[in-house]
């Protein structure tokens, strides 16, 4: 069965995106079989998964989730250069909260929607959107992990007292499995102090949490949405290809 990880932070522009295509595409690189699930309405992983235009799509993820006798094998698109899987979204998921308030059992809709294809895929990770909302719990609760992408700033650190409440909850509450994985620094800019002292800080509050390595800051990660590759394919040899590396390495490490 699949292990799912859900790559969460309710804070916006941190690398949620960047992260799950990117851990994707380097446990493909290691002959693992991934399927991305794109839980956000601004549909960033879905375009960087080569659909230009993700709002003429016929069936995406708000399918799956208001439609009760809808499948996610439906769903399923392929980004064959980066050998992955995906389940898209466009803006439609944005009504879906609403949509999915009065629903009985609505915080495990995608969990039990996932469940007949996870023995098809061994990782399956979750791009969650900036919100603490019904959607980021209905990833929790169909994950057993958890990795929060942390920008390297001051304001990228309040919110994880928040975050970490969140998933604590989740877990006592609905999914008792669910643990973080990891705290992966990103957006580091090493010629600034700044950058230098929040990754001090980090590690301080967090300590064994956060990962041993971190993602720099590149103007390489947004030029592969347009390329619809990964910084892999697109650019392989840079410092944050290497991080990305390292992710994955480190995920299939605890396998």
């Amino acid at each position: 069965m699949a292990r799912v990880i859900s790559i969460a932070n309710q804070k916006g522009g941190v690398g949620k995106t960047t992260t799950a295509v990117n851990l994707g595409a380097g446990l493909a690189e290691h002959g693992q079989r991934v399927l991305l699930v794109d839980l956000d309405p601004q549909a960033h992983l879905t375009i960087n998964m080569g659909v230009r235009r993700p709002d003429e799509l016929e069936a995406t993820i708000y399918d799956l989730l208001v439609y009760p006798h809808a499948s996610a094998r439906d769903m399923i698109l392929r980004a064959e250069l980066m050998r992955v899987d995906f389940v898209p979204a466009n803006i439609d998921l944005a009504a879906a909260e609403l949509q999915l308030v009065t629903e009985m059992g609505r915080q495990s809709i995608l969990r039990d929607k996932l469940i007949p294809v996870e023995s098809s895929y061994d990782f399956i990770i979750i791009d969650c959107p900036p919100s603490l909302g019904l959607l980021s719990v209905n990833a929790l609760v169909a994950s057993q992990e958890v990795i929060i992408p942390l920008q390297c700033e001051y304001f990228g650190m309040k919110g994880m007292q928040q975050l970490q409440r969140s998933i604590q909850r989740v877990k006592e509450k609905l999914n008792p499995q669910l643990h973080v994985r990891g705290i992966l620094p990103t957006i580091y800019k090493s010629r600034t102090l700044h950058s230098q002292e929040v990754l001090q800080l980090v590690k301080q509050a967090y300590g064994d949490e956060v990962f041993p390595f971190f993602v720099k800051d590149s103007i390489r990660f947004a030029e592969c949405p347009p390329a619809g590759r990964s910084i892999l394919e697109y650019a392989g040899e840079t410092d944050g290809a290497k991080a990305y590396r390292l992710l994955a390495e480190e995920v299939l490490a605890h396998a």
